[in-house]
């Protein structure tokens, strides 16, 4: 086996185990238990660095000489990889979006109910001037 079957044969393997870690973390996400994530596991960010350093090597002249079972499975492992990677990223996006909605409705919430309690201050006949909420509160106690 020459080095850039050997190098092939590295890409494909790193490549589905990349891709299966991406699998689940997607699972671990849609049930709603992020710290299952594997990805941010030591072992896993250093596979994909090796994967980086492996690819480096590999350009597409050398992988049209390879046989054409090892470049169909190179292929096919880079298309998978690829996908879940693309997956990934769309649920992480709407994981985000979907806290950081639910932060913001809770800060005006509270926010709200502090403006409606406020019946005297310093200043009560002059104009009212809204305070950016300063602590979340779970259950409206101050």
């Amino acid at each position: 086996m020459s080095e850039t079957q050997a190098r092939a044969q590295r890409l494909i393997a790193m490549g589905e185990r990349l891709a299966d870690a991406l699998d689940a973390d997607i699972a671990a996400l849609l049930r709603g238990k992020p710290g299952e994530m594997r990805l941010i596991a030591a072992d896993v960010q250093q596979l994909g660095l090796n994967y980086s350093k492996e690819s480096r090597g590999l350009d597409a002249k050398t992988a049209r000489a390879l046989p054409a079972e090892t470049r169909a499975r190179l292929s096919e492992s880079t298309r998978r990889f690829r996908d879940a990677l693309q997956r990934h990223q769309r649920v992480l996006a709407r994981v985000r979006n979907a806290s950081e909605g639910m932060i913001r409705a809770v800060a005006e919430e509270v926010e709200r109910r502090r403006a409606s309690t406020r019946t005297y201050g310093a200043t009560p006949a002059g104009p009212r001037v809204p305070r950016p909420a300063q602590a979340m509160l779970y259950n409206g106690v101050a």
